[in-house]
């Protein structure tokens, strides 16, 4: 199922492997994306000294592509992703409290919802979209200590699913 393209990082033919590094997602911090091979591919930068927090997701040029802010006024744990123009891309929002795992909803603007369901703190989850697998989030790619990989189906906006995955690591790993 293909939701959105256009961005580098986007292939049809095959997944791609990213590689994020636990905790490293964190307002004021900034850390490079990299491919499986170690190439940097996609860039964080944490922005410090803002009245909300803020992330913004570069490809490698140092373009932005996607901007993750907390909203200010919330009931339960939200944050939005908006495209370079300002348009808003999606709203992630923690479920309810569900004892077994955790679960959470991304809100797409102009497609269908996502699930996300899984031990988000511990990086083992998945994101679903109409109940087909579009990207898993886990730690068995990669055997370096405090770091984790995000597989992507082919055909996916590979920028938005790891801009997906920053704001759920930001929001999960919030003091």
């Amino acid at each position: 199922m293909k939701l959105f393209g256009g961005h580098e990082g986007h292939d049809e033919e095959k997944k791609h492997i990213y590689r994020m590094h636990e905790k490293l997602v964190s307002i004021g911090d900034d850390y490079w994306i990299e491919n499986e091979e170690g190439k940097r591919e996609f860039y964080v930068d944490g922005k410090a000294f803002r009245l909300r927090n803020t992330l913004i997701l570069k490809d490698s040029q140092g373009r932005d592509l996607y901007k993750i802010q907390e909203r200010l006024l919330k009931i339960r744990d939200t944050m939005d992703i908006t495209r370079v123009d300002d348009g808003l891309a999606a709203t992630i929002k923690k479920s309810f409290i569900n004892i077994l795992r955790d679960s959470w909803t991304v809100e797409i603007s102009d497609g269908p919802e996502m699930k996300l369901k899984g031990d988000i703190l511990d990086h083992e989850y998945r994101i679903d979209v109409e109940g087909e697998r579009i990207a898993e989030i886990s730690k068995k790619w990669f055997h370096i200590r405090d770091t984790y990989g995000v597989e992507i189906e082919p055909g996916q906006d590979n920028a938005f699913i790891l801009a997906i995955t920053a704001a759920l690591d930001q929001m999960a790993h919030e003091d």
